[in-house]
């Protein structure tokens, strides 16, 4: 399973410096303060099935201002003990936000997708060792008329993902009830099809975490996150850049 997810992943990283040299002195960078509060939830269904359900709430100005808000849901399939396979459905909901809206015209504007998603756990001494790798089917709303208030069509993108993360206890060798963790993970998105314009690079996030498992149940952690993002446009003839930092809440649910 290792061997098998080493050259997606040097594959990826390779097109992240690839697209990162070829735009530094082509480039346009804005910096933003957010704050990113989520909720995940699963219930189990049997050993096999559970469902899966989220809502996370993102703001600017740390919490002041809207950013985002991303509704998720999907069914889990436990093939192996360390193996869950998911597919679902996501709405995302983008507002006009920073010095330069995404949507040339700074209109807000829905996107619906669809994902099929592999999760994999694999534990290394007391460090857990978590590879999840995502494949999504994205409809972006969108209005070529400058004076439009809301997206009159959509375009169909596709995105991969790839999210690496290292948790560790912080009491004894594993992670158990009533216990402090520490958390790492970095996330790559990379843009491909025929509709992708300048964001083949489309993302990069960057959290480091404390948490905290109350029990099997409930687990809830927080910490700095760094997003990076590409538009799909030039700004100026320039490749244009967000640099987002700032906080991260994550609550857990089991039921």
């Amino acid at each position: 399973m290792k061997r098998s997810s080493t050259p997606f992943i040097l594959t990826l990283i390779f097109f992240t410096i690839a697209s990162t040299a070829f735009s530094q002195n082509n480039r346009q960078t804005e910096n933003n303060s957010i704050g990113w509060f989520a909720f995940f939830a699963n219930y189990k269904i049997d050993d096999k099935w559970s469902v899966h359900g989220e809502f996370q709430l993102r703001r600017t100005e740390w919490i002041a201002n809207p950013q985002q808000n991303l509704y998720r849901a999907g069914i889990n399939y436990k093939v192996h003990p360390q193996v869950i396979f998911r597919v679902g459905y996501a709405f995302a909901d983008t507002y006009n936000y920073g010095d330069q809206p995404i949507a040339g015209n700074g209109i807000r504007f829905p996107e619906h997708r669809t994902y099929q998603m592999a999760l994999i756990n694999n534990p290394i001494g007391m460090v857990n060792v978590t590879h999840r790798f995502m494949l999504e089917q994205r409809w972006v709303g969108r209005s070529l008329d400058p004076k439009a208030t809301e997206a009159d069509e959509f375009v169909y993108l596709n995105r991969i993902r790839y999210l690496l993360r290292l948790d560790i206890p912080l009491v004894g060798p594993t992670l158990d009830d009533k216990e402090p963790y520490f958390a790492v993970f970095d996330e790559i998105m990379i843009g491909f099809g025929k509709n992708v314009n300048q964001n083949v690079f489309d993302q990069n996030r960057l959290g480091i975490l404390a948490g905290y498992r109350f029990s099997g149940s409930v687990r809830i952690e927080g910490g700095y996150l760094n997003q990076i993002l590409q538009f799909g446009r030039l700004v100026d003839g320039k490749n244009y850049f967000q640099n987002n930092q700032g906080l991260i809440i994550n609550s857990f649910f089991n039921f």
